[in-house]
């Protein structure tokens, strides 16, 4: 059978699908959907949540191990220099169990919770982000994540015992042309008997080209008995008419295991399809609330290691008789790092602990941690750089050969940039969390702004609105964040004042629901195209969410006698380095230059502004700017590399 070709695409289209794929509903708590919408639920956070004792038993040992493991088996200058994890660290990490981290341990896996797997991957990450890199994309989005959530009896059978020791596995659902716009999916699986039959390219198959096993999304096409729509497969990547037809290199990861699938007439049997046609995007973004926290995870080892070398590096370099450290400049950069690496790590290990309580929703969460983390880990590491001068410029390798530290500062900046696009870019983040964040909105107004519905729903829907917000409204003037002994247990004696930034904190959730309710007055069915106004809402809630986790882990820290002081410090520093971001953040809302900047994109992408093209030589080669995916037979060697 032929696979059926894909149609454009509308963007309402594209919008409906979208919409389809999310969670609707909200059956559990969320902090971060109540701090949207003006409810500062620090009781939903605090008491930090802690592990069972036997969980850290077990979470500390197998870390003991993986410490020793790093120390002595990862080389991440072999790997950056060869551009490859060599087989047989691959091997010891699966003799480990490190590939069966969060696979349950009646399958061979280690069973370890969220908060272990996520120390676990910064650890690997700061020995080498690649091998982090390979392990999370096995694990967090790969085949262990979906069966775990949706898979039958039988498959978590047959497949997650060969996932926790011997299997890797990559998830495919990018095509050359269809990034975040699943609507546009053009990979194929045709029914025929009791198999589906594939045909498509996928493109930036992180682990794709040594996998075992593939998670895969494609489209069913609707028939009789048959659903359709995208659906998720278990494919084995040693099937015939299954091609990784290159291995695709970057900017930074050198290693990693990255290529272009090609999928021929695979055939795929049924039993191999992930929970009911249809429901593939679904299971992907499901997969992707918890699996984002792997991110975060990396950049905690990111910022921890920048601190490190910030600290050694300007104590032992001297400028005008005195440490570099010792100059405002330079200084004012190194506390951003501490202060920044304390508060993902707090955002890091809150998010896992809820995640293993499974008390909350937190798709919010892990989604502002994913976003947080990873922007403000690319800024701490071009700090770094820029601490190091010349040197942090240069590669580790030269440092080395002329007789100096050989401090890979220039490649944690190449390695760090690709997590503002791994899992969902910045923008698209931007958008996802403010789908939620104007959920309660959405539920009981959209109606009033979607052109479709007829006058009979907008009205019902404008009495549903009237009552919502006259119940909401009041009760965003005024809040505990204005009493000045609120969170007094914030501000034990002889520590620094926390208490006075959750009041900050509960005033400011106010005043952002207020500017979302404000906006959506204004723009009603426009909203969704105010971008820049979404984004710096969603930044705002970001910074809220960091300085609560800051000030509760400080707390427990106190609490349990761990450094309490120095994490007093830590957190009202960040503290005060984020309500700046914020005030700006709020000003802009209002003041800013969108519309001048959209007729401006208008009048460049007119041509308008060619001339300012002048003088220049463009070094870009022939070629496409998107390759051609025409579903076929394979145009190349097959270059798939299982590891054994």
């Amino acid at each position: 059978m032929t696979a059926p070709s894909v149609r454009p695409v509308s963007e309402r289209e594209a919008r409906q699908v979208a919409e389809a794929a999310r969670e609707q509903d909200w059956k559990k708590p969320s902090f971060a959907k109540e701090l949207f919408l003006g409810r500062f639920r620090l009781d939903l956070i605090h008491p930090h949540p802690t592990p069972a004792m036997e969980d850290v038993r077990r979470g500390e040992e197998f870390l003991a191990k993986l410490r020793d493991f790093c120390e002595t088996r990862i080389d991440g200058a072999l790997i950056e220099r060869e551009a490859r994890i060599p087989d047989e660290t691959v091997n010891g990490l699966k003799e480990l169990g490190a590939f069966g981290m969060k696979i349950d341990t009646k399958y061979g896996g280690l069973g370890l919770t969220a908060v272990y797997y996520n120390k676990a991957l910064a650890l690997v990450g700061s020995a080498s982000p690649v091998v982090g890199a390979l392990l999370s994309a096995h694990q967090s989005i790969g085949v262990p994540q979906p069966l775990k959530l949706f898979g039958t009896q039988e498959q978590k059978e047959a497949f997650l015992p060969r996932c926790a020791r011997t299997d890797i596995t990559a998830f495919l659902l990018t095509e050359p042309d269809v990034g975040s716009d699943p609507a546009r999916l053009a990979t194929s699986a045709v029914p025929d008997g009791d198999d589906y039959v594939l045909d498509g390219v996928k493109l930036w198959t992180t682990n794709g080209v040594v996998a075992d096993l593939l998670v895969v999304m494609a489209r069913v096409p609707r028939s009789e008995g048959h659903k359709g729509g995208i659906t998720a497969f278990v494919v084995e990547a040693a099937a015939e008419g299954v091609t990784v037809e290159r291995r695709n290199a970057f900017m930074g990861l050198r290693g990693i295991e990255n290529g272009v699938t090609r999928f021929h007439q695979v055939r795929v049997p049924a039993a191999n399809r992930i929970g009911p046609e249809g429901a593939g995007l679904k299971i992907a973004l499901t997969t992707l609330n918890t699996g984002r926290l792997s991110i975060p995870a990396m950049c905690v080892s990111a910022g921890k290691w920048s601190l490190k070398i910030a600290r050694e590096w300007s104590a032992a370099r001297e400028q005008w008789g005195k440490s570099i450290a010792r100059h405002e400049a330079v200084g004012a950069k190194i506390s951003f790092i501490a202060a920044t690496t304390f508060a993902l790590e707090a955002i890091l290990d809150l998010s896992g602990q809820m995640a293993d309580e499974d008390r909350n929703d937190i798709r919010i969460e892990a989604a502002l941690a994913k976003l947080y983390a990873s922007e403000m880990a690319w800024l701490m590491a071009d700090e770094l750089v820029q601490i190091r001068g010349g040197r942090g410029y240069e590669s580790a390798a030269s440092l080395a050969a002329r007789g100096e530290r050989a401090v890979p500062a220039e490649q944690m900046l190449r390695d760090s940039r690709i997590n503002r696009i791994f899992e969902g870019s910045t923008e698209i983040m931007h958008l996802l969390i403010a789908r939620e964040a104007v959920d309660a909105h959405l539920s009981v107004a959209g109606d009033l702004i979607d052109p479709d519905k007829s006058l009979g729903d907008k009205a019902r829907a404008g009495a549903r609105a009237g009552g919502f917000y006259a119940r909401w409204l009041p009760k965003l003037v005024a809040g505990p964040g204005q009493l000045p002994h609120t969170y007094a247990e914030f501000h034990p004696a002889g520590h620094r004042d926390l208490a006075t930034h959750l009041r900050y904190v509960e005033r400011s959730s106010r005043k952002l629901a207020r500017s979302t309710f404000y906006a959506m007055s204004r723009w009603q069915g426009r909203m969704e195209t105010k971008q820049g106004f979404l984004g710096r809402v969603v930044d705002i809630g970001a910074e809220l969410f960091a300085m609560s986790a800051a000030c509760v882990r400080a707390e427990r820290l106190r609490a349990e006698g761990d450094h309490g002081s120095e994490a007093y410090e830590l957190a009202d520093v960040f503290c005060r380095q984020s309500r700046i971001r914020v005030e700006e953040l709020f000003g802009r809302l209002w003041t800013n230059t969108d519309e001048l900047d959209r007729e401006l994109v208008s009048q460049v992408m007119s041509g308008a502004y060619e001339w300012l093209e002048a003088g220049i030589v463009d070094p870009s080669g022939d070629g496409p700017w998107i390759a051609d995916a025409t579903p076929g037979p394979a145009r190349t060697e097959n270059v798939h590399r299982p590891i054994r």
